[in-house]
């Protein structure tokens, strides 16, 4: 038995957005807690996406200050402390901003980051020791169940052991290609490796909030935008720049949603489903979480209280065909036609505080069902990868006002476009520059074109259970991958005869395999034997992306740290 004044020892691993989650967490808590925190960079809080490894100067938020977690101060409050110089920096005027408007990425890092230092002064006045530690990779995690410690690698050779440790690293994007050939870019991060001014056509791979982030960066090395006397956005091309272009490349040829109000700036978290109902639910279906269940019970039946009207033009409709149905209306316009009537139709909607409640209804729905997925059948996951997540993924997005009005000027200017690709694209590396882009259109008619330039701009993927950067954990099975049954083993069979790649045969029967790693409800690993690990936790989000398909930033850090903490005390 641990003596009555013990304190735990725990490690943050990862000192970004959700590190700043976590640390508050155990902060506010009633227990008292000995805290080490691993930041590989020289600052904590901004995590990649709101510090230089992930923006430049001219990168916004999508979530305005009213949507973020309650941290020490407001983002309102925190401005008007702010210098002027770095204020006037980002052409911000403290005493016109309200907690509705966006952040420039890099002064909300910075916001970010100060709250983090407020946090360290609380726990200091509590008598709780922190220690935070820069510049400090961890390149491993060692479990020892025999001890009941878990032993974190530092920077290769530095060794400290914790009693637990929550995995909170954020964001991570594997290079594989990026060395091969020049001008082939996985991704877009960090930005600063795109501020290059070009002759000649630009390809990017998505048109997600991944993708904007390059588009914003692209523009303004080879142009200008400015304002006419009426103050609409143009953009002027840079002559040394004639043959620069951007053509996004789409799976199904749309654009995301432009942001607009939501009524519940924090997305019902208070909607998320008990584990008493879930258990439940699951009890009447063998076990499993019918997602046609999360559908009516989250979706439809908020629909009905919220907006009537629309409820009654999609009641008659399952999952698939509501999903068909918003993306037909999608389909039969431009991209860009569409995206103007959207920004129309969204300011409004901020102007007037009202929101449009079918997609406010939608962002809930992927926020409700990340938790409970792991308990999908096999087959719901499926239809919930091919129906669902690509619709959810165009309508959360929330696109901010400004980045609209660029991509609108960059369209009319000629300097934009979107193309649709079918679902079997292939990249080629070229041995000169760039890369070969293969693709079928939606008229089935093959095309291959080389790009000097080549962007990836998928977004943050579902990494795999082998993509994991601490080797021990695989090593010695601490961690086993994802994987779901399914509820009907014919089914299962069936797909794996067909070779569906994806199906496995294991002892118990026919799985699909998921990205990421099992965890369970309250984020602690799994073994390869099934046992859950008191000692680890983890809310990385890109290796659970099996389990946890939702990936919703600051709103997903608050939720799942709540989880986390519960079982921390428990096992105190």
């Amino acid at each position: 038995m641990k003596a009555k004044d013990h304190i735990c020892r725990v490690a943050i691993v990862g000192g970004g957005p959700s590190g700043l989650l976590m640390y508050k967490r155990l902060i506010e808590s009633n227990k008292k807690w000995n805290i080490d925190v691993f930041e590989k960079k020289q600052i904590v809080g901004a995590g990649m996406p709101y510090s230089r490894d992930g923006a430049l100067d001219e990168h916004i938020t999508n979530v305005s200050g009213n949507e973020i977690p309650s941290l020490v101060t407001s983002v309102e409050d925190w401005l008007k402390s702010e210098d002027s110089d770095t204020l006037h920096r980002f052409h911000i005027d403290a005493d016109k901003f309200n907690d509705y408007k966006v952040l420039p990425r890099l002064l909300f890092g910075r916001y970010l980051s100060d709250q983090f230092h407020l946090l360290e002064k609380r726990a200091k006045q509590k008598g709780m020791p922190t220690t935070i530690h820069y510049c400090a990779e961890v390149t491993d995690i060692v479990d020892s169940p025999e001890t009941g410690l878990v032993t974190i690698v530092v920077n290769q050779n530095e060794r400290l052991e914790y009693e637990r440790v929550v995995i909170c690293t954020g964001h991570y994007w594997p290079k594989d290609k990026e060395d091969i050939s020049k001008h082939y870019f996985e991704s877009p991060y960090p930005p600063s490796k795109l501020t290059i001014r070009l002759n000649h056509p630009v390809a990017i791979k998505g048109s997600s909030l991944t993708a904007i982030d390059a588009i914003r960066t692209l523009a303004r090395n080879n142009g200008v935008f400015q304002r006419d006397d009426n103050a609409k956005l143009s953009y002027q091309l840079d002559p040394e720049s004639k043959g620069f272009r951007i053509v996004l490349h789409s799976r199904n040829g749309m654009l995301p949603v432009v942001r607009f109000h939501l009524k519940d700036s924090h997305l019902a978290q208070n909607a998320i489903l008990s584990d008493e109902e879930i258990a439940e639910v699951r009890n009447q279906n063998e076990g499993f979480l019918p997602l046609d269940y999360i559908f009516q019970r989250i979706f439809l039946a908020k629909l009905e209280m919220q907006d009537p009207e629309f409820y009654g033009r999609v009641k008659h409709l399952d999952m698939e065909g509501f999903v068909e149905e918003m993306m037909v209306l999608r389909e039969n316009v431009q991209p860009f036609l569409l995206l103007r009537a959207e920004y129309v139709e969204a300011e409004k909607s901020i102007n007037r505080k009202e929101t449009i409640y079918w997609k406010e209804a939608l962002a809930i729905l992927s926020f409700v069902m990340n938790y409970p997925a792991k308990y999908f059948s096999a087959e719901d996951t499926i239809r919930l990868q091919k129906s669902l997540m690509p619709l959810i993924s165009i309508v959360i997005a929330f696109v901010p006002q400004s980045s609209v009005l660029e991509m609108l000027a960059l369209h009319e200017a000629g300097i934009l476009d979107i193309v649709a690709v079918g679902n079997d694209s292939e990249i080629e590396m070229s041995e000169e520059k760039g890369a070969v882009y293969h693709y079928t259109m939606e008229d089935g008619k093959a095309v291959s074109h080389h790009f000097k330039t080549f962007i990836d701009c998928v977004g943050q993927p579902h990494l795999l259970y082998r993509n994991i950067p601490f080797p021990s954990l695989i090593s010695n099975r601490t961690i086993s991958p994802a994987k779901i049954i399914f509820r009907n083993q014919a089914n299962g069979k069936q797909e794996f005869n067909e070779g569906n790649k994806k199906v496995i045969q294991e002892q118990g029967g026919f799985y699909l395999q998921v990205p990421g790693i099992r965890i369970n409800d309250y984020f602690q690993v799994v073994d390869a034997y099934g046992a859950l690990n008191e000692r680890i936790y983890m809310m990385a989000v890109p290796f659970i992306g099996g389990y946890n398909p939702d990936y919703s930033g600051l709103d997903f850090g608050e939720a799942a740290s709540a989880r986390v903490l519960k079982r921390l005390i428990e096992h105190e």
